[in-house]
């Protein structure tokens, strides 16, 4: 199983102010205990890491930071980089949603690296994976 997370997804876990915070940890906690393969991308994680301090105390914001390190280095969560060709695709996304400017172009990328590893699944709650038509379905459903 492959799922990617976006920056809603990360911060449902790190916030637990989140609506939905205890859902998402134990649907996290779900998959690592399946073997699933948690992939997000260094745009995610920038915007990810800017809200959780922004958002949180200190103690609390380097706390998950650290946590989402951890389970990289433990080979649980994967991160992309963007590179020159995925900021390609990215743009051509851009361009060829001309009738959705509101998608950001950091999700234009999770987009992009998605089909690029054919990954199906993502947490979130932006509708906008949903609009493309590129087979994304958000998880868990509501």
């Amino acid at each position: 199983m492959k799922i990617f997370i976006d920056t809603w997804g990360w911060l449902a876990l790190g916030d637990r102010k989140e609506k939905r915070h205890q859902e998402i940890k134990t649907w996290y906690s779900t998959i690592h205990l399946n073997a699933g393969m948690i992939y997000t991308s260094d745009y995610v994680l920038d915007e990810t890491f800017t809200l959780l301090f922004r958002r949180l105390d200190y103690k609390k914001a380097i706390h998950s930071l650290e946590s989402i390190q951890d389970s990289v280095h433990k080979h649980f969560i994967k991160i992309i980089w963007m590179n020159p060709s995925r900021f390609e695709k990215a743009k051509e996304l851009r361009r060829k949603f001309s009738d959705k400017p509101l998608i950001s172009f950091t999700d234009l990328t999770s987009m992009a690296i998605m089909s690029e590893f054919e990954i199906n699944d993502i947490l979130t709650e932006d509708s906008h994976f949903l609009q493309v038509g590129l087979g994304f379905k958000r998880i868990p459903e509501d």
